[in-house]
This record gives structure tokens, C-alpha cells and sequence, in this order.
């Protein structure tokens, strides 16, 4: 790794010792232009008050930087935040909850909260992918036989039980991944539509939810045969995005072990996230920065993530 675009832990500390360097930091990358109100976006009547709050003259509001964040109502220390998003965002495989709060002095329980809402701001939507994108889809779940004799759906083998992950990777470029119910020529459609320019060449492999593409209007297509032993054709391979599942999948088992399918999809934002704007050829402050920029409205409570069923 290249030291010119790294800092270390102890850098960071000396750039963020406490709350109040963290909070002078995200007003700055938050409010770049000065301190505006979360609630009527003007900031010509902003009063300042002690330990940064401020009240909107406007709407009366009563806030801080924290507000309308994922920051929001959490006693955790701005500090500790930045140190989390930096372990979140420079650990190739993520960072475990039980290694959280032990890294930053929480519990568990919080920093699997911490975690969950940070996974939240990575699924800020991105501009449509471009050029040439691999497709791929994956299944992530428990195996039948490790699963417990009660939860075991005995219905065959191979993606029983398990949840789909459709990826779209741009060559050199960024990675979308997403859960999807179940890889049918519909839902790869409506994923290619909402998520790449028209006039894009797709390449994939042969399953057949992606044969409707072959005579496409608006896509060009070419397919790879892995069933023959085919894995790249000239310029035509899916090994970028499966080199993505390689990643995804060695941090699931190996760090988080393993993933509620209700949960899945903040994970799959997650690896996303680091393989887009947490890019290692970037300086760290420039990833880190990325991050906090996706923090606003992307806010979810306790509640929330623990309740109901999946959808």
C-alpha cells in the first residue's frame, strides 16, 4: 500500500483526539458553506449556543451537527464515529461488532448498532453505471447440514435457503450490489434499468435470466459459457464481479460468520462502499470524507433494525 495515501491509527487520533476536533471536522465537511438548519435549509438566522448547538431562527428548531444524521440521539462520542468509519472503510473485509467495541470502548450491542447505521449511509444511490458492466449474481446463506435440525428448510440443496445478491460492476470502474427476491429475467431487468445508461454492453454469464438481452434494443449483450469451461472470450468475462463475490463472501464467513438475510443487503452496501469510494488508491482523509458526506438522511433507529420480518 502506498504510504503517501495512508494514515495510520495514531494519525488519526492526533488529527481527532476528542469529540470537539470530530465535531468541528463533520460541520465543515457537513456545513461547507456555514452552518445551515437540517429543517429549512437556510442558514441566515443561526443562532450559536455552547458545546455546538445552534437554533434556527427561521423554524425554531434546536440543533447540532448530529441532527438528521446518523449521528442522531446516539450517546456514542463523535470521535469514536470517525474511528468506525475509518476501520469500516479501510478493513478490506470489514470489522466485526465484538472487534468495534472492543477497538473504541462500547459495548457490543452498540457497536453492532454503530456498524448497522453506517451500512446505512454506504446505500446512498449512485449515478448509473456506464460502458461496460459485468453481471453476476451470488447466494449467501447457512449450508442445510450446519444449520440447526429446526431451521433447516429441507427442500434440496444448492441456493435453498439462501439469498440472492445481484452485482453490477463497471469495467475499471464502480460495483452495485443489491438483494433481489429471486433471479428472474424481471427482476434482472428492472435492476439493469434503474441501475445502468442505456446503450451499455452487458456481459454475463449464461443463465438464462439474461437471455432476453441477446436481441435487446437498448443493451448490447455477450455471455460467457461456464458450463463449457469458458472464462474469458477476448474481452468478454464476468471475472471482475465474481472477484467481488470472492471478497464478499471470505468477509462474511470469515469476519462477520454469519448475516440475517433481513440485514443482508446494508452488508452488500457495505462492500460496496469500499470497493467505490473506499478505493486504497485514494489518500484515507478523501475516503473517510466520502463517508461522512453520505451520513445526512441516512438515518435508522434501534427499532427499526430489530423489528419485523424481512420484506
Amino acid at each position: 500500500m502506498n504510504d503517501k495515501v495512508t494514515i495510520s491509527l495514531l494519525q488519526l487520533f492526533e488529527i481527532f483526539p476528542n469529540q470537539e476536533a470530530a465535531r468541528e471536522y463533520l460541520e465543515s465537511r457537513l456545513w461547507p458553506v456555514g452552518v445551515t438548519c437540517p429543517r429549512c435549509k437556510t442558514g441566515d438566522k443561526i443562532h450559536q449556543r455552547k458545546g455546538g448547538f445552534y437554533r434556527c431562527n427561521n423554524c425554531l428548531l434546536d440543533f447540532t451537527v448530529r441532527t438528521g444524521t446518523i449521528f442522531e440521539r446516539s450517546h456514542v462520542p463523535l470521535h469514536k464515529w470517525i474511528y468506525a468509519m475509518y476501520l469500516l472503510v479501510t478493513a478490506r473485509k470489514g470489522i466485526s461488532s465484538l472487534q468495534l467495541s472492543k477497538e473504541i470502548g462500547i459495548t457490543q450491542k452498540s457497536a453492532w448498532f454503530v456498524l448497522q447505521r453506517l451500512r446505512e449511509a454506504c446505500g446512498n444511490k449512485l449515478e448509473k453505471l456506464r460502458g461496460v458492466i459485468e453481471i453476476d449474481e451470488s447466494f449467501f446463506g447457512g449450508l442445510e447440514e450446519n444449520k440447526h435440525e429446526a431451521k433447516k428448510i429441507k427442500a434440496g440443496r444448492g441456493a435453498v435457503g439462501k439469498k440472492p445478491v445481484l452485482g453490477m460492476r463497471e469495467r475499471r470502474g464502480r460495483t452495485v450490489l443489491m438483494t433481489v427476491d429471486g433471479v428472474t429475467t424481471d427482476t434482472i431487468q428492472k435492476a439493469v434499468y434503474s441501475n445502468i445508461e442505456v446503450l451499455s454492453m452487458l456481459h454475463t454469464d449464461e443463465h438464462a435470466a439474461y437471455r432476453d438481452f441477446n436481441d435487446h434494443l437498448f443493451f448490447d449483450h455477450d455471455s460467457i459459457n461456464h458450463s463449457s469451461g469458458e472464462y474469458k472470450r477476448g474481452t468478454v468475462t464476468v471475472n471482475g464481479i465474481e472477484s467481488v463475490w470472492a471478497v464478499m463472501k471470505r468477509g462474511i464467513h470469515g469476519v462477520y460468520h454469519q448475516v440475517s438475510p433481513k440485514h443482508l443487503d446494508r452488508y452488500a452496501q457495505e462492500f460496496a462502499f469500499r470497493l467505490n469510494d473506499g478505493n486504497v488508491k485514494r489518500h484515507t482523509l478523501d475516503r473517510l470524507g466520502s463517508f461522512v458526506d453520505a451520513v445526512a438522511g441516512a438515518r435508522i433507529t434501534y427499532k427499526e433494525l430489530i423489528s419485523g420480518e424481512e420484506n
